[in-house]
């Protein structure tokens, strides 16, 4: 009897029924993602060619991207990319997996250096650079700083850089530290917000994650405290990204450090996920 024969197509199905049954609500996406990392296409190219074959040694390889996928490995960690605002990053475990809802922190800060001819930016907490290089394509005669406390986080993020040919400047440090002294029209972050007690709850994929990226302290605000009572010294305006059921809080933490215009602005699910504000000395 001939060895049964699995064709892209037949793959992509019982992939996507083995991750559905698992609860993944990515299932299909993820399979496609995979498939097209493995067979160094793009996801179209998977459908222009449903009907090839794969070879033995494809489907071991796709086997063991499948079982760790399963185990709770996010997708950008095993095809070691993400895309971010039309720019693809590289990504490994030393950084947090950029994700949509940052993007609208990009929005608020370029909204807010609009009218500046030449805006000085700074990312704290830079990660894989995402934020930082975000902005510099948007605006490519702004100047870049970005810092963050992992020397490992700052390899990838310099990496992206070069690779995407964007200049940015980055510092290792915490939080405002490296750039004590300095002035910046915006600064804008993405800290650590997520409660302590609420990491082990989180889903496998996001427990992979660095916990320095993640954990924000006992009510998950201690990072934004010290950034926000810090900012105004250093910037004219300041825009972070914080946790549900959060905004609020960080609102009154704006206002009683003296910024104004304080402003709440939603994701993608109509949460309020990203606060923003002005200050004038």
């Amino acid at each position: 009897m001939a060895p049964e024969m699995w064709t892209l197509l037949k793959v992509l199905k019982w992939t996507q029924g083995r991750f559905a049954e698992r609860g993944i609500t990515t299932a299909r996406l993820d399979a496609e993602v995979l498939l097209a990392h493995l067979l160094k296409r793009d996801r179209v190219g998977l459908y222009t060619h449903f009907d090839q074959p794969m070879a033995a040694e494809e489907l071991a390889t796709f086997r063991a991207l499948i079982k760790r996928r399963l185990a709770g490995e996010s997708v950008a960690y095993l095809v070691g990319k993400k895309e971010f605002r039309s720019l693809e990053l590289e990504v490994n475990a030393a950084v947090l997996v950029p994700r949509p809802d940052t993007e609208i922190a990009v929005e608020v800060a370029l909204r807010l250096a609009a009218a500046v001819a030449a805006p000085t930016f700074c990312d704290i907490g830079t990660g894989s650079g995402a934020i930082a290089l975000a902005l510099k394509s948007a605006r490519p005669e702004s100047a870049l700083t970005a810092v963050d406390l992992s020397p490992a986080a700052l390899v990838v993020a310099r990496a992206n850089a070069a690779r995407l040919a964007l200049e940015v400047e980055f510092l290792e440090g915490d939080l405002l530290a490296p750039v004590a002294g300095r002035r910046f029209d915006v600064l804008v972050s993405n800290p650590p917000y997520i409660p302590t007690g609420e990491l082990a709850g989180l889903p496998a994929e996001v427990r992979a994650e660095p916990r320095l990226a993640l954990d924000g302290g006992d009510d998950g605000l201690a990072l934004l405290r010290r950034l926000i009572a810090g900012a105004p010294a250093i910037a004219a305006a300041l825009v972070v990204e914080h946790g549900d059921g959060q905004s609020a809080s960080v609102q009154a933490l704006f206002t009683a450090a003296g910024f104004v215009e304080v402003d709440a602005a939603r994701d993608l699910a109509g949460t309020e996920r990203v606060v923003s504000g002005r200050y004038i000395p």
